[in-house]
């Protein structure tokens, strides 16, 4: 039986299959770049399961109330290593988080009272993959478009024949 917690490895799984299938059996461009998107995608899915912990709140320093004009920041500095301390704390070792998953380090870092923060830096890597990705269909289809220019047709063996004639 399907753990539905579960469930977004299993869409990823899927995902990456249907879009390496597409990839790698059409000879269409355009669906090649479909089916590259799709395997994009699943990426993109998988490193933001990765970085999502249930329970965790965001890493955002709050300031205790003191709205002084004066230089200390012993407390802002104070409150940061206490975010780094407890996300290691929390996280412990590649190992331990490999076997028991975020859901078992967000549970033993519960029962120990600590507060638990999720780690941003899986999300904003996954915000410039996208960027990247973005461009990269932009580019692939801007080839296509000059290909068909060129040959009359996206498919690659009618390319492809069309080379071998010439």
């Amino acid at each position: 039986m399907i753990s539905f917690g579960l469930f977004n490895y299993w869409a990823v799984i899927v995902l990456m299959m249907v879009g390496f299938y597409t990839l790698i059996s059409r000879d269409n461009l355009v669906k090649k770049l479909i089916g590259l998107n799709i395997f994009q995608t699943s990426v993109i899915m998988m490193y933001v399961s990765f970085g999502k912990i249930s329970g965790g709140t965001a890493p955002i320093l709050i300031d205790s109330g003191d709205h002084g004009g004066g230089e200390d920041h012993g407390g802002a500095e104070d409150a940061g290593h206490a975010v780094v301390e407890t996300a290691v704390d929390a996280v412990g070792s590649a190992g331990e988080f490999l076997t028991q998953g975020a859901s078992g380090v967000a549970h033993a870092a519960s029962e120990a009272g600590e507060i638990l923060y999720s780690n941003p830096i899986p999300h904003v890597l996954m915000l410039t993959a996208i960027v990247v990705g973005v461009a990269t269909l932009a580019l692939g289809l801007s080839l296509v478009i000059r290909i068909n220019e060129a040959y009359g047709t996206i498919e690659e063996d009618e390319i492809a024949r069309k080379d071998n004639a010439a």
